[in-house]
């Protein structure tokens, strides 16, 4: 089964924007295990613009589902995840002042610094997941990092879909995908993906990738529920991932 973390940063986003504490940060996230997420993921940034560290520590005892922390491993993110011990840290690459997530690492040229940082959370008892193009160089060097998983930036991927659908032709980036996965599989790299993903291109997503993991989904997600309701926005995703397993 493919797992559905909601990536509750949006919400913390509309909650700084008047201050208080409308909407309750803890009670979203339980709420999104009540009406199905298999996972909460959080990202807190440096500038604290949407999760904060706090809303992070406040969180850990609260989420029965599994509970991921994504970020830039500086020491202040390795000191947070350390002492909450999430069930699966994810490292990106992201500048401090980056809007969001927008490439993947270079496992060749990180090598040594992706090492230290990972076997640091694997000793902690966190399970490992990186960030990483659809790029199929850039795999063994993430197992030999001592990754355990892989997390594919799926924002090429949308946009290609989109075009696609008035050019079909242009679909012949997903190859690297569907390569870049395969190649993880065939050396034990568990498989999650997370960027763009919506309703519109999940299913091909999964369908074409059948061995995914988990996938990590917040923006759309939360667009969507302003018209169609968090609940039914949460099952509807789950729909994407299930129906065709």
């Amino acid at each position: 089964m493919t797992k559905l973390s909601v990536n509750i940063n949006k919400f913390a986003t509309l909650r700084n924007a008047r201050g208080g504490n409308m909407p309750d940060i803890l009670k979203v996230a339980q709420d999104c295990e009540r009406f199905g997420a298999d996972g909460i993921t959080v990202h807190p940034r440096p500038d604290e613009r949407h999760i904060r560290y706090q809303d992070v520590i406040d969180l850990k005892p609260l989420v029965t589902t599994e509970f991921n922390i994504e970020g830039y491993p500086s020491k202040e993110f390795m000191d947070l995840v350390l002492s909450v011990k999430p069930h699966q840290a994810t490292l990106v690459p992201d500048p401090p002042d980056a809007i969001t997530s927008n490439t993947g690492w270079d496992t060749i040229q990180h090598q040594s610094f992706l090492r230290e940082v990972i076997g640091t959370l694997k000793a902690a008892g966190i399970r490992v997941s990186i960030f990483l193009n659809a790029e199929v160089d850039k795999v063994e060097a993430a197992k030999t990092a001592g990754a355990d998983r892989i997390e594919l930036y799926t924002g090429p991927y949308a946009e290609e879909y989109e075009r696609a659908r008035t050019q079909p032709q242009n679909l012949q980036l997903f190859n690297a995908y569907k390569d870049t996965a395969r190649a993880a599989t065939a050396i034990g790299l568990d498989l999650n993906a997370g960027h763009d993903l919506n309703l519109d291109n999940l299913r091909f997503f999964k369908l074409h990738i059948p061995q995914l993991k988990e996938v990590s989904i917040g923006h759309a997600l939360v667009c969507d529920a302003l018209y169609l309701g968090l609940e039914n926005t949460i099952q509807l995703y789950k729909r994407q991932l299930t129906e065709i397993e």
